[in-house]
């Protein structure tokens, strides 16, 4: 029988921090810099402990210039070439202590990566990112890379269970990416695991990241709210009159068409679709849907299921045969009658208009003068005081909708 874990979960929408007694008169008093020795590396980081997520829309090396001189880092997406990163190490070498070279973990993604921390020995900082980071072959990856670079700081992920982290942590990793999915969290048995945990998405608001530094994360890792700005790549394009940028997941079929050249076969499938007659639990009718990938066998059992689509009427009594091909995303399912072939790729990430925000510095500005808040409201004059400062409460909403 399946293990049903019923134990109540809180994300940063369930949750606001009680205010305490505070000695500090002024935002500007609160320290946010933090110093870390890591467990494996022996390297010490000095900064503010927030990260720019590896995506290719946000980790670039505009938005590193600007967050190295906030002393915030920036985990650059793996897509540069070694040319690229060359000419950034060489116009800009001041960044290159907050700054670390992303991998997947391919055969080629490691050639690369050692391609550009053997040119570029100032890179310091490894992230090694996957979709799932409970496979045996990422664990085994991250112990290799230990191996080739013992002295590099390893971030690695994603994972959401202490015991996962534990494992990571000791096949080299020293900052472990916790979190998959939008929004989801795991608080980690910081007794269990001595290690810098790194909350990786979720965070909309500044708000959310001093949650999560009150929570217990040593970093914070933000994609979204990132987003859209003149240091993201893509250009801007304008709809319904208002400027806009896309922001995706590198799990996304956008990533994998623009870098792979498409969704690998073995994500692809052909979706069928049968009409049955009208009964008294689906009066307009039920369609049948199932997936097969070209040789003919079944893709994923979750899609292959009996739904109620009460937009399309029955017509006739009995089976009525094949009507269409769908379209499905695990949230949706969109009927394209009369279509001969089609393909859908189960891609793991999202692609999104955001609005376009201008210049990063604005953002920066109001993440960190949030933060700053946060802590005076709980009496901490330094953010590694925040997590022991930190009470939450349980809430059933927020803010006021009157006015949105």
């Amino acid at each position: 029988m399946p293990r049903v874990d019923a134990d109540i979960k809180l994300d940063f929408k369930d949750v606001l921090l009680r205010p305490k007694r505070s000695s500090l008169k002024s935002r500007s008093e609160v320290d946010l810099t933090r110093t870390f020795t890591f467990r494996n590396s022996k390297q010490t980081y000095t900064g503010i402990p927030i990260i720019v997520a590896n995506m290719d829309t946000v980790g670039t090396f505009e938005m590193a210039v600007v967050m190295a001189k906030h002393a915030m880092f920036t985990a650059i997406h793996k897509h540069y070439s070694l040319e690229e990163w060359k000419l950034f190490a060489a116009n800009h070498p001041e960044c290159l202590e907050h700054v670390a070279a992303s991998s997947g973990s391919g055969k080629a993604d490691l050639d690369k990566l050692k391609s550009i921390l053997e040119a570029i020995p100032l890179i310091r900082y490894i992230c090694l990112d996957v979709a799932n980071g409970y496979s045996e072959h990422f664990v085994e990856f991250v112990k290799c890379v230990r191996a080739l670079f013992p002295h590099h700081t390893i971030m690695a992920g994603n994972v959401v269970t202490g015991e996962m982290v534990e494992e990571l942590i000791l096949s080299g990793a020293d900052i472990i990416k916790v979190g998959i999915g939008p929004g989801q969290r795991t608080l980690l048995d910081r007794e269990v695991v001595t290690c810098s945990s790194k909350t990786d998405g979720g965070c909309s608001c500044p708000g959310d990241v001093a949650k999560a530094f009150g929570a217990g994360a040593d970093f914070v890792m933000l994609g979204g709210m990132f987003a859209g700005h003149d240091q993201c790549a893509g250009e801007i394009m304008e709809r319904n009159g208002k400027k806009v940028k896309l922001f995706y997941g590198m799990s996304s079929d956008t990533a994998m068409k623009k870098h792979a050249g498409g969704v690998a076969e073995y994500r692809l499938g052909v979706l069928l679709v049968y009409e049955f007659p009208a009964s008294p639990h689906a009066p307009f009718g039920e369609q049948k849907i199932q997936a097969v990938v070209p040789s003919g066998k079944l893709l994923f059992a979750r899609v292959s299921e009996t739904v109620t689509l009460p937009a399309v009427p029955a017509r006739h009594s009995g089976l009525m045969g094949f009507v269409g091909l769908v379209c499905c995303n695990y949230s949706s399912i969109q009927v394209f009658p009369n279509v001969s072939s089609c393909y859908y790729g189960a891609s793991e990430g999202r692609t999104v208009e955001v609005p376009y925000r201008g210049d990063v510095e604005n953002t920066i500005l109001d993440i960190l003068g949030g933060l700053r808040s946060t802590c005076t409201y709980v009496g901490a004059a330094k953010l590694k005081e925040l997590s022991r400062r930190t009470t939450f409460i349980r809430v059933t909403q927020q803010h006021s909708q009157v006015f949105s």
